[in-house]
């Protein structure tokens, strides 16, 4: 049983530490330091607006499951105040568009349609955060494996799926907005390599981004930046993806290219899998100098123990050569995915850390316990009612796999 104690202590270090590697190490703006038991070194240049984001989409179903969080003083708080007490601004929130069976039965991984996506944007807003909407265009998770199309849509041409699209992207925006949610960014389509909704030929896929882009821009205007993203910069091909982007004409009648509309080209960035730090600053440079864009690293991780805190298997089992499997590994390794955005210049926007506040629901001992939570209230990657949806959830149902890569420890 982890103590009281000790889950005060690896929260500290892990968000004073690690996230406010963001704000407190990276801009020195802190008068004091948070002693954590770890050590930081300064990233030097960071604007004061850089985007010190993190992606806590699962937090309803977590809550609903039990699970609580603790500030530094060990007082139960709500996680995004937590957060934000730690230097956190920016909030990155998934949906999907019917992530329910037919009898109304949740997928799990938070269930995060539009409107509980809402109510994770408002108390996002209330802790003084901004926020980064994240349209997967699915009903279920959407990742370089699988890009599934939502079952409303299905059976259209590529023309009424755009026009579908867009209506989703003008509607949950408007829902946002009309609610009171402070959106600063918006996400159009989640680690796409570059097709969306399952389209296997560019020129389709450019109509699906051109028509997500105009439904941002009519629902929120200009102000609010356009991120598309991509994941694998250890390929090499970023240069590629925005030419693409680039050079689709959205109106042919017109004269000259009119490119799709977009500000920002984000990249996953996982040290276990996507190569060097080194390429990926080179991969985001060379984007933003050739195109114009601001980039940013829209999700990150690092695992702080081998430990299992929920029964389901971790996603990170062994030990990786780039940094310990520690806090202060940790730590250093969100330091350090800073510093390669920060080193492409003006346009390094920013960097978010993904799920860090997915705990477990129950210790291994009450495996069944938890399993009876995740089904019920979605706390895990998946629920058994996605798997007529997803064949990714029909084998692997279950819990997060994503505890030991958290900002808290097992008991928050």
């Amino acid at each position: 049983m982890v103590t009281r104690q000790r889950a005060r202590l690896v929260a500290a270090a892990a968000i004073a530490g690690t996230v406010s590697a963001f704000a407190t190490a990276a801009t020195a703006a802190a008068d004091e330091p948070v002693e954590a038991g770890i050590t930081v070194p300064v990233v030097e240049g960071l604007s004061a607006d850089f985007m010190n984001g993190v992606d806590a989409s699962s937090i309803l179903s977590l809550e609903e499951s039990g699970v609580t969080f603790r500030d530094f003083d060990g007082e139960e708080a709500d996680v995004f105040d937590v957060f934000a007490d730690a230097g956190v601004n920016y909030s990155r929130i998934r949906v999907w568009n019917d992530p329910y069976d037919a009898d109304g039965n949740g997928y799990g991984g938070g269930t995060v349609d539009a409107e509980r996506a809402t109510e994770i944007g408002l108390r996002s807003t209330a802790a003084g955060m901004r926020v980064f909407v994240d349209f997967h265009y699915s009903d279920f998770w959407a990742h370089p494996g699988q890009q599934p199309l939502p079952k409303a849509w299905e059976g259209m041409t590529t023309a009424e799926r755009a026009d579908a699209m867009y209506d989703y992207t003008v509607d949950t925006l408007s829902r946002m907005d009309d609610a009171g949610v402070d959106v600063g960014m918006v996400q159009i389509g989640n680690e796409n390599s570059g097709l969306l909704l399952a389209e296997t030929a560019w020129p389709e896929s450019g109509q699906l981004f051109d028509a997500a882009s105009r439904g941002v821009r009519d629902a929120l205007g200009d102000d609010v930046k356009i991120a598309i993203h991509f994941t694998n910069p250890e390929r090499g091909n970023y240069g590629s993806l925005a030419d693409s982007l680039a050079t689709y004409d959205t109106d042919p009648a017109t004269e000259g290219v009119q490119p799709i509309d977009y500000d920002v080209f984000a990249s996953s960035y996982y040290a276990y899998w996507h190569g060097t730090l080194e390429n990926l600053t080179s991969q985001l440079a060379g984007v933003a100098e050739t195109y114009g864009k601001d980039v940013i690293v829209a999700e990150t991780s690092w695992a702080y123990t081998l430990e299992d805190g929920d029964g389901y298997p971790n996603n990170i089992r062994t030990a990786y050569d780039q940094y310990s499997t520690s806090v202060q590994g940790q730590a250093l390794a969100v330091r350090d995915v800073i510093e390669a955005v920060a080193k492409v210049g003006d346009a390094g926007l920013g960097v978010f850390y993904w799920e860090p506040a997915w705990l477990p629901v129950g210790p291994p001992e009450e495996i069944e316990q938890n399993r009876l939570l995740w089904e019920e209230f979605g706390s895990g990657w998946a629920s058994s009612h996605a798997a007529d949806y997803s064949a990714d959830a029909a084998a692997n149902y279950g819990g997060s796999g994503w505890d030991n890569q958290a900002m808290f420890d097992f008991e928050g």
